[in-house]
């Protein structure tokens, strides 16, 4: 059968699209690599449908391959013998767990089908909740900024994981960037924090993302150019008069 690869959304179960949905209503079992995404999956599938799994926090590389193999072989027999889904938020092909674990079925359980749900992004649902435009024709690149990393060069960017803001907006600051905040956007655990002031960030928060601008970018679309309703009416009184004193004009010169 089939393992399903769940985008759930930002955080905020109402975000998790129609697919998704169904995808979780009609699995034998539903896997979740974290707290979050267990509390998101669960207003769609019922506790004795979700799988358990053990992902360590670790950076060891070795422990971490031991941790996946492990995972697949809890989760392909299921797939094999009916429909398992792995959930995650945001997108499952956006800095996402669910490239691990499609890469050991591939290599330890190549008979494993395996089909993604694209889920809303943390990019979009980002720039979505700070109202940020990313224009046709603007380039953005995205980065992790873990432990007050702070990446320059691109002229807009969204950086994920922005554990230490404080380091790293000094950072960005000098090299010339405006920067904003968001964290936990659309997430029902925790606060919701929208700011450009490093200071009320201190705390360290893995859910936290920034976007960064370089000064005086100058990119205006064609739709910025409008002229406002008295900028119009101005125009066409000017119009209007002219019309009328050249039709008196002629009417004259007719007449002589």
């Amino acid at each position: 059968m089939t393992l399903y690869g769940v985008g759930l959304g930002p955080g905020d179960a109402d975000l998790v699209t129609v697919r998704g949905r169904e995808v979780l209503e009609t699995a034998d079992v539903v896997y979740t690599p974290g707290r979050l995404s267990r509390s998101v999956a669960t207003a769609y599938v019922d506790e004795e449908r979700i799988g358990d799994l053990d992902f360590p926090m670790t950076r060891d590389e070795d422990e971490l391959r031991r941790a996946w193999k492990a995972a697949a072989a809890e989760i392909a027999p299921r797939a094999r013998d009916g429909t398992a889904a792995f959930v995650t938020l945001g997108d499952p092909n956006v800095y996402s767990t669910f490239g691990h674990l499609r890469r050991t079925l591939d290599a330890f359980h190549p008979g494993v089908t395996v089909e993604t749900v694209p889920g809303v992004s943390a990019v979009s649902a980002f720039t979505t909740a700070l109202g940020v435009e990313v224009a046709a024709g603007a380039s953005l690149t995205l980065h992790e900024a873990a432990r007050g990393a702070a990446p320059t060069g691109p002229d807009r960017m969204v950086l994920f994981k922005v554990t230490d803001v404080p380091a790293t907006h000094e950072r960005l600051v000098d090299a010339g960037y405006e920067v904003v905040y968001g964290r936990r956007l659309y997430m029902e655990q925790g606060e919701t924090v929208v700011t450009d002031d490093p200071e009320e960030l201190t705390e360290r928060d893995y859910y936290t993302l920034a976007y960064a601008e370089k000064r005086g970018l100058e990119a205006e679309p064609a739709t910025a150019t409008f002229e406002t309703a008295d900028e119009r009416g101005e125009a066409g009184t000017a119009v209007e008069a002219t019309d009328g004193d050249a039709s008196a004009d002629a009417s004259a010169g007719g007449q002589r």
